[in-house]
C-alpha cells in the first residue's frame, strides 16, 4: 500500500512535467537577418543589414512565456551597400569589429501581449550589455522544409540608442541619429 502511495505521488509530480513540452529550434542563418535604419544628417534614412545570425530558441509549446532565446550576430556581416561606408562603420569609429566581432542577445523573460510576445533580455553590443525589450510576432505555423524538418518564423522590432552601447560617440545626433531601428527576421528549424 505504501508503494502505491509513493508511485501515485511520483506520477502526480511527473504528469505536469511531461505535459510541458519543450523543443529546440535552431536559427537558420541563410534565411535570417537583422535590418537596421538610422537617420543621416536629419535628411535621409540609411539602411543596412547583419547576416551571420546563429542561436537557438527553446520553445515551451504549452506556455510560450517559459521559452528562452539565445542569439549571436556576426557584426562583420554588416552591409549597407556602400563598401567605404561599411568599412568606416566596422572601424573603431563605430563598431570596432576587430575588438568586438559579435553582438549577443540572451532572453531573461517572455510575456504575452495579446497575440504578440514581449521578449526581455540582455543585448551585448560593442562590449556593453544593456537590458532591452523586443516586440515579437511568432512563431508562425510550422511548415516542412526541404530538410524534412519543421520550419517556423519570428519577426521582431526594437529601437535602441547607439550611445547607450558606446557606438559612434564622436558623432552628434545631427550627423547620425542616436536612435537605431532594428527589424529582426528569424527562420528557425526544429531540432
Amino acid at each position: 500500500m505504501r508503494r502505491l502511495a509513493i508511485l501515485t505521488g511520483i506520477v502526480a509530480i511527473a504528469a505536469p512535467l511531461a505535459m510541458a513540452q519543450t523543443s529546440t529550434w535552431a536559427i537558420d542563418p541563410a534565411h535570417s537577418e537583422v535590418d537596421f535604419s538610422v537617420r543621416h544628417m536629419s535628411v535621409s534614412n540609411v539602411h543596412g543589414r547583419f547576416g551571420g545570425i546563429q542561436g537557438n530558441i527553446t520553445l515551451n509549446e504549452t506556455d510560450a512565456t517559459k521559452s528562452t532565446v539565445s542569439v549571436t550576430i556576426d557584426v562583420n556581416t554588416l552591409d549597407t551597400g556602400v563598401t567605404a561606408r561599411d568599412n568606416d562603420v566596422k572601424s573603431p569609429n563605430f563598431f570596432d569589429v576587430a575588438k568586438f566581432p559579435t553582438a549577443t542577445f540572451a532572453s531573461t523573460s517572455v510575456t504575452k501581449n495579446g497575440v504578440h510576445l514581449k521578449v526581455n533580455g540582455n543585448l551585448t553590443l560593442h562590449g556593453v550589455t544593456r537590458p532591452v525589450e523586443l516586440d515579437v510576432d511568432g512563431p508562425s505555423a510550422p511548415v516542412p522544409g526541404m530538410d524534412h524538418k519543421p520550419h517556423s518564423g519570428y519577426s521582431a522590432t526594437i529601437t535602441i540608442n547607439r550611445k547607450d552601447f558606446g557606438v559612434g560617440p564622436n558623432y552628434g545626433a545631427a550627423v547620425i541619429s542616436d536612435e537605431i531601428k532594428l527589424s529582426i527576421d528569424l527562420e528557425v528549424v526544429k531540432q
